[in-house]
């Protein structure tokens, strides 16, 4: 029999998803210049792309983005690759595109750079000087000003947010063939699960793990940074401590197309998934014995065609067990 999918689910959550999801289109230039004018210094944008061996995609991301949101339209004030080590010509690609290039060994010397993107993200912060600062991944194809203009947007026009993640469909390309919705791999079998049974109240975010959000400085400097392919969880999770999920949203950009990693560099991620999560139960005392601390359902998301948005589909996880058969009397009687 086929599981049929709940409609619910949590009231918080569905609360939340009518109030903070939003489409790109909702965000037009113009309404976030105004909005960019009347905040002041509170309104300046940095955008940061974290990049590592890019060069085929990176110079047209920093190409659009300054053409668009920089000499078009002076939304962005900032934009800076920060170079992780590349031993292509990222860098210069960069530099010609338009961007500020800096190396991560050159952002606080003082201290080795560990290996890992959030180490990245977290240097990055000395390198900027924007309010509002933008995170988009170098290894984007076909870019659209959306993955900027979306997730700014909801800083720009409402003072209570904090942090905007990008939602998008996710296809699988590889080796001439596309899967719809076949991308993501790790956060639908590993990200997806640990956050819904653990963390419910985020189980609304349709792309937990993506690489493309915003957020204020003030809520970034007070966060730790797991410095490897953990952060986009651990900065999650934590940002819902700091600030409560009220204070988080999300903007429908569309798709999100990039090159895909082999299955042993999935399941390195996945373990550092999976080691990220385990870190902030520890560190908040939810793994003692007893507690019910396991919320039974998943949420998981799918394109709508006929609303252009995403659906939720709730199921129940079933952690039933039987008992050793020698335990039950019919089986020991025969």
């Amino acid at each position: 029999m086929t599981e049929q999918p709940r409609p619910d689910v949590l009231p918080e959550v569905a609360s939340w998803l009518r109030r903070r999801s939003w489409a790109a289109a909702d965000y037009p230039v113009e309404r976030l210049l105004a909005a960019k004018r009347a905040a002041g210094s509170a309104g300046t944008v940095s955008v940061v792309l974290p990049a590592l061996d890019e060069e085929p995609t990176v110079g047209e991301i920093v190409a659009t983005v300054r053409r668009e949101l920089m000499e078009r339209h002076p939304l962005v004030d900032e934009l800076v690759v920060v170079d992780s080590g590349s031993v292509d010509r990222t860098a210069e690609t960069a530099r010609t595109a338009g961007a500020r290039v800096v190396h991560r060994d050159d952002i606080l010397p003082r201290l080795p750079a560990a290996p890992g993107k959030g180490e990245v993200l977290w240097r990055s912060l000395l390198a900027t000087s924007g309010a509002i600062v933008c995170f988009v991944d170098a290894d984007l194809r076909e870019f659209d000003p959306a993955f900027v203009t979306g997730i700014v947007g909801p800083l720009l026009t409402d003072p209570s947010l904090q942090l905007v993640k990008a939602m998008y469909d996710r296809p699988l390309e590889t080796e001439g063939a596309v899967v719809p919705a076949g991308g993501g791999r790790v956060t639908e079998l590993v990200a997806r699960p640990l956050i819904n049974l653990h963390w419910p109240q985020l189980s609304g975010f349709v792309q937990p793990l993506g690489g493309e959000y915003a957020a204020r400085r003030t809520l970034l400097e007070r966060l730790p940074f797991p410095t490897g392919y953990g952060v986009e969880l651990g900065l999650l999770v934590d940002a819902l401590e700091e600030v409560g999920l009220d204070a988080l949203a999300q903007v429908d950009v569309g798709v999100r197309h990039h090159r895909h990693q082999d299955g042993q560099a999935l399941g390195r991620m996945a373990a550092t998934i999976y080691r990220t999560a385990l870190e902030r139960l520890d560190r908040t005392h939810r793994l003692k014995a007893g507690e019910d601390l396991v919320h039974p359902l998943i949420t998981q998301f799918s394109r709508d065609p006929g609303t252009r948005g995403f659906t939720a589909h709730t199921h129940e996880v079933t952690a039933l067990e039987r008992p050793p058969m020698r335990t039950v009397p019919e089986y020991t009687a025969r």
